[in-house]
């Protein structure tokens, strides 16, 4: 691309990295303008006090944690922000990426690898949790940075699959056949200019046992514009089938812009999922929660998983119990038709899947 500064976390300790440490993306052509979505997330708003003025809530600049911004910058497009509700300190798209004192609140239980990332660790960058499926993390780069985060103490500088050009983390999944699906995660591999993408999928292309493309990307929710002709060009010349999972928490993040996003998604081929966390404060109703079904089905998108919070430090007043998380999934159940339910899961470090609640 022209690199992007930034990680999906900052950091506690030494080993976790900050936005000056991500490696600089080599640039992807000679061409005096960089692609528009490159310039809109050079654009986004790092400052919390900025983001308050831009709603309306100066008074509320008492809620800020100066500690928790630093150790996990505020980063945040303004066409996201542009669809915060000003005025209202409980919009629930600025809950999810406000730096708040109760991050800093030390909980019992909440650690710095909620998901066990480390035990599952194959080879640089590669991350085989669950059977025939290897994760690849492709960069530490976001173009939001959601509070709750799994991975916001991730240290992405010795744990990106792109280092060497992808060759150890290529030549893991090559050397075991019993793989049959690779998953692009990050950061988000989305941040990754598009011809940094094919080098990896060329590289991807010469294993034969590999059936399946998957790619988790907030992007075209928070950042639509990413979704340009030389992404979709790269997307529908892929050899495999490819599931494309976005990550939408409530209906009010989808607008004309993003559904133009995904509409071009499903013009590449790709088959269009959503997950989302359930949150205290954001989606934590049978009414945020239907809405966002029936919003991201109306943009062509199916429901895939509805995660419980994945207890990392930093964001346990976000936690929604199981029990009224299973109260909320039964009732979204009975209102709305089977496909438009997703699965409520959570992640147990050393499970073979995700766990059914």
């Amino acid at each position: 691309m022209g690199n992007l500064p930034g990680p999906a976390g900052a950091c506690f300790q030494t080993d976790m990295i900050t936005a000056a440490h991500i490696p600089i993306q080599p640039a992807a052509t000679a061409t005096l303008q960089p692609p528009r979505w490159q310039q809109l997330w050079r654009d986004a708003v790092r400052d919390p006090r900025e983001l308050l003025a831009m709603l309306g809530l100066q008074a509320q600049a008492q809620r800020l944690s100066e500690a928790a911004a630093a150790q996990f910058p505020l980063r945040v497009p303004r066409g996201f922000v542009a669809r915060m509700r000003p005025g209202d300190p409980d919009d629930p798209l600025l809950r999810q990426v406000l730096p708040v004192n109760e991050e800093m609140r030390p909980v019992p239980g909440f650690g710095l690898d909620a998901v066990g990332d480390g035990a599952a660790k194959t080879a640089t960058g590669v991350i085989q949790k669950y059977r025939a499926r290897a994760l690849l993390v492709a960069t530490g780069s976001c173009a939001v940075h959601c509070r709750y985060c799994f991975r916001r103490h991730f240290p992405y500088a010795e744990e990106t699959a792109a280092r060497d050009g992808w060759r150890e983390a290529v030549e893991a999944i090559r050397s075991d056949p019993g793989i049959d699906e690779v998953l692009l995660s990050g950061g988000d591999p989305l941040s990754l200019a598009t011809p940094k993408l094919a080098e990896l999928t060329d590289a991807l292309a010469g294993i034969p046992h590999l059936k399946r493309l998957r790619i988790h990307s907030r992007l075209p929710v928070v950042l639509p514009e990413r979704v340009d002709d030389a992404l979709q060009a790269w997307l529908a010349a892929l050899p495999w089938p490819v599931a494309f999972v976005i990550h939408a928490n409530h209906a009010n993040e989808f607008d004309a812009p993003v559904d133009g996003a995904l509409a071009r998604l499903r013009g590449s081929g790709v088959q269009l999922l959503n997950q989302a966390v359930l949150l205290r404060g954001v989606n934590d109703s049978v009414e945020a929660l239907a809405a966002l079904s029936e919003r991201s089905f109306a943009a062509g998108v199916l429901p895939y998983y509805l995660h419980q919070l994945d207890r990392v430090a930093g964001v346990a007043h976000y936690e929604v119990d199981d029990g009224r998380a299973r109260q909320l999934h039964a009732a979204l159940a009975a209102r709305l038709s089977g496909y438009l339910v997703p699965r409520l899961v959570r992640e147990i470090p050393g499970d073979t899947g995700k766990r059914p609640l």
